[in-house]
């Protein structure tokens, strides 16, 4: 199936590590580690394990041969065990020896999640420097600040990409906390009692993790999918920060606002109708990944709900859920660092919006200057009978404040050229963008799970 949004704009080692062939060679890498940890503790032969290990490789499996028998058994690893099997009878005695089919895919799971976190980890990062980058070259940069899409007061750009830095430094976090809880082994067998697997089971638990690199519970998971959820969330509300810095770009660089625009280039963004189009094409598609990741979130929330000690039918919602998450996710990293790393950034342009409206931006420092002198309510009402006549008029805010503000109120007041100066009503937006960058530089690195450990 060609999925052009992913396809096109997606993570090219995402993609390939929940590939069909990364998949099945996930799975087998499981049933090898199981065989070689029971040889170890005497659960089946020595002679068993090395013949697993032997065959049980991609190299024997026709994967055309494997989905037709899947459609049939409706789950993959019988017939890839008979695949397996054909090539050596000791193999096929004892290869899954007291496993389950979702022993090994989910174990499999863990192993491709493992390796596909610490890619999304890796371009995290790779965004996260990006942004440190931008905030501290823009933190000086004025431009308006808008609530309801509406001039509100001055903020820097600098500070509005501190926020974006926050958030993702949050997201950072949660990343590797989730990666603890998924990259662990399920091996409890038919019901999650492991009965079939004996009284070592706990033991070859252990063995198994500590060959795969996963980590270990006491405790099956077949349907308490938890885990898996949460991950997804996690990935999905990174999306959604991606998503959030593409509309901004989006919204920011229509030429009425003109204050930051994509890269350049030949026939970048470019219409096959109208020539003049530059569209910004790289945060469409940023922003269209991010829906993309969000909106696997309802069905991995709906897969919760598996009944009993097997579930029908929600598990199946992750074999495609999950991966396109995973992708989606990966892709709005990759294309949101493209994107600031091609930004371009007018903060004249920022200045000229600034001075919109004759000023009206600075209505709420006026109107906290003159609060100094009336009280807030009656400088509220007095600030907002200059706005008013400000527009009706088509003046500035400064000469609508001199001409309705009477002489005593406007003699106790600070030098009008003060109040009004945008790069004196900021606050606290350069503490904010030091807190910003020193929150992302902070090293945060908890341990990893050890093979064999328990996780928390």
């Amino acid at each position: 199936m060609f999925l052009p949004l992913v396809d096109w704009f997606g993570d090219e080692d995402v993609a390939q590590l929940f590939s069909e062939e990364s998949q099945v060679g996930a799975w087998l890498a499981v049933e090898r580690a199981l065989a070689s940890a029971q040889a170890e503790l005497g659960v089946i032969p020595s002679e068993a394990a090395v013949a697993i290990e032997a065959v049980a490789v991609p190299e024997h499996v026709d994967l055309a041969h494997l989905r037709s028998r899947t459609l049939t058994v409706g789950y993959p690893i019988l017939p890839l065990l008979e695949q397996i099997g054909e090539h050596s009878p000791e193999a096929a005695r004892y290869i899954h020896w007291g496993a389950t089919t979702q022993d090994i895919m989910d174990t499999g799971l863990a192993l491709l999640g493992g390796r596909a976190l610490d890619r999304i980890g890796a371009l995290t990062q790779a965004l996260g420097q990006e942004f440190a980058t931008k905030a501290e070259a823009h933190r000086a940069t004025v431009m308006p600040g808008r609530t309801h899409a509406q001039p509100a007061v001055p903020i820097t750009f600098g500070g509005k990409l501190a926020v974006l830095l926050a958030e993702l430094t949050r997201h950072r976090e949660r990343l590797r906390a989730a990666r603890a809880r998924l990259v662990v082994v399920q091996l409890f067998g038919a019901a999650g009692t492991a009965a079939a697997l004996g009284a070592q089971s706990r033991a070859v638990r252990r063995r198994v993790a500590e060959r795969l690199g996963l980590g270990v519970v006491d405790v099956p998971w077949h349907t308490a999918r938890d885990s898996v959820a949460e991950v997804c969330l996690v990935l999905a509300s990174t999306a959604g920060t991606c998503g959030k810095l593409a509309r901004e770009v989006i919204e920011l660089s229509r030429p009425e606002i003109g204050e930051l625009r994509e890269e350049g280039g030949h026939l970048r963004g470019a219409s096959s109708t109208m020539p003049q189009k530059a569209n910004p094409i790289g945060s469409e598609a940023v922003v269209g990944l991010s829906i993309l990741s969000a909106q696997q979130s309802g069905a991995l929330l709906t897969a919760l709900q598996g009944t009993h000690e097997r579930s029908a039918g929600e598990w199946q919602v992750e074999w495609d859920a999950l991966p396109l998450t995973f992708a989606a996710t990966a892709g709005a990293l990759a294309g949101s660092r493209r994107l600031l790393e091609g930004l371009r950034v007018f903060p004249e342009r920022m200045r000229t919006n600034l001075d919109g409206e004759g000023g009206l931006i600075m209505a709420e420092a006026a109107m906290m200057a003159v609060a100094g002198v009336v009280g807030r309510a009656g400088a509220h009402a007095l600030v907002a009978r200059a706005s008013s006549v400000a527009r009706t008029e088509g003046i500035s805010l400064r000469e609508a404040l001199e001409r309705t503000l009477d002489r005593e109120t406007l003699d106790a007041l600070p030098a009008l050229d003060t109040v009004l100066d945008p790069e004196a009503y900021l606050g606290e937006t350069d503490a904010i963008v030091t807190a910003a960058l020193e929150g992302w530089a902070e090293i945060r690195t908890p341990p990893q799970p050890e093979a064999g450990t328990a996780r928390p």
